[in-house]
């Protein structure tokens, strides 16, 4: 299973635009995260605060859902199924 990084994490994960875990079956947001981000400790902070929910300003979307909206981390992932993260970006 492969998740789409936006290119102002992709520092965090080595520049690599998507990362990969192996899975058989369906898995859950969690878990995905949970071993997509166990070699980039960067990427994890910036994606969950210290109690390992997802940051407010991050949002992670299942086939085009938003996980908030569905089952939040506990959100089944089927193998097949885009998940994509975006951060969102404030400025002025």
């Amino acid at each position: 299973m492969s998740v789409l990084l936006p290119s102002v994490l992709q520092p965090l994960a080595g520049g690599q635009s998507s990362l990969t875990a192996p899975a058989d079956g369906t898995v859950t947001v969690q878990w995905l995260l949970d071993s997509m981000t166990r070699d980039y400790p960067a990427l994890s902070r910036r994606l969950r605060d210290e109690t390992g929910t997802i940051r407010r300003y991050v949002n992670i979307y299942v086939n085009g859902n938003e996980i908030r909206r569905l089952q939040g981390l506990a959100t089944e992932v089927a193998p097949g199924q885009e998940v994509l993260i975006l951060q969102s970006v404030a400025g002025g």
